[in-house]
This record gives C-alpha cells, structure tokens and sequence, in this order.
C-alpha cells in the first residue's frame, strides 16, 4: 500500500514538474517571439529614419521658402532616433516603447505635411530623385506597418499565454511581466501620409 502510494506521488511531481517546465519554455518562447517581432520594427524604423535626410535634401532646393517645414521633419527625425535609441532595440520598457510610437508619429505627420507641401512644386513632384525616394519610403512604411502588426501578434499571444489559467502562476512565479502593444495614441493618426505624386 505505501509503495502504491509513494509511486502515486512520484508521479504527481513528475506531473507538476513536467507542466512548470512546459509552460516556462512556452511562456520564454512566446517572450523571445515578441522581442524579435520588435526587433523587425527597429530595422524598418531605422531604413525609415535613414531616407527622411535624403528625401529632405532632395526638397530642399525645390523648397526654399519652406524652411520651417523641412525644419519639423528634420527635427521629428532626430526624436523619432532619439526615442528608438532609448528603447534600446527592446520591447521591455512600456513607457519607451510609447514615446517611440508618439516619435514615429509625430515623424509621419510631418512627412505628411512635407508631401502635402511638395504637391504645390510640380518640379519637385516629378524630379526623380524625389519620386525614388519616395517609392522607397512608401515600401518602408509598408513594411513598419506589416511589422507592427506581426508585433502586436505576438505580443498578444505571449499576454493570452501569460494570463491563462494556470499557466498565469508559473508566470507570477518567474515574474513574466506584461508586454505592451505598439500603439498610436492619437485615433487621427491612423491614417498613412499620402506620399504619392
């Protein structure tokens, strides 16, 4: 009878052991996939970051009178780099993440205004190094875009794996924190800038 019952135990650990080391390699797996989803975010941000300079310096002698606004682009750049770089490649830190997401967006609204501005250049409009550039950022943010939304993905299947029962205690226990969305924080942002000539 107590062989009956010790083996009856033994199992019962190897049963609670096997699912704590099943949810914890699930929960890390479901972790590495959103810090890479975010990843891909940070190399589109980048490619997007790496035009903008050229695209202002193709306008800039189309758009002499126009200094302020190719001022704004410039400057919703840097912060734009400025954020990412704080966020470090990572999608860790919440409060990062939103002021990379409020740089990208300040950064989209003023390359709105610069394509809004050019449409009055019909020079500009069809100079090609102007409508290169501009196809190639029209192709980056596509694919921002497609990276958001891969992140967001993931970052809801880690959060559904991190809050299930039970799997939601071995996440308590190895203190697996929530992971944030990438978010535009303005519903009036969610329309692309026209970037067409």
């Amino acid at each position: 009878m107590e062989i009956v019952l010790l083996l009856g135990a033994v199992v019962v650990i190897i049963a609670v052991v096997a699912f704590v080391v099943i949810a914890y390699n699930r929960l890390v797996g479901r972790r590495n996939a959103y810090q890479q989803a975010f990843a891909q975010i940070d190399v589109q941000l980048t490619r997007r970051h790496d035009l903008v300079p050229n695209l202002v310096e193709t306008a800039k002698g189309y758009l002499r009178h126009e200094r302020e606004t190719l001022e704004r682009v410039t400057a919703a750049r840097s912060a734009a780099v400025n954020a990412q770089a704080a966020a470090g490649g990572t999608a860790a830190d919440a409060a990062a993440l939103g002021a990379l997401a409020g740089a990208e967006n300040q950064l989209t609204a003023a390359l709105g205004r610069l394509f809004g501005l050019a449409e009055a250049y019909p020079d500009l409009k069809a100079n090609q190094n102007m409508l290169a550039l501009t196809e190639e950022l029209t192709t980056t943010e596509n694919r921002v875009a497609f990276a958001r939304q891969a992140y967001n993905d993931a970052v809801m299947a880690y959060n559904i794996a991190r809050e299930t029962v039970p799997t939601n205690i071995i996440a308590g226990l190895f203190s697996f924190g929530p992971a944030a969305l990438f978010e535009l924080a303005d519903p009036g942002e969610r329309q692309a800038p026209r970037v067409e000539f």
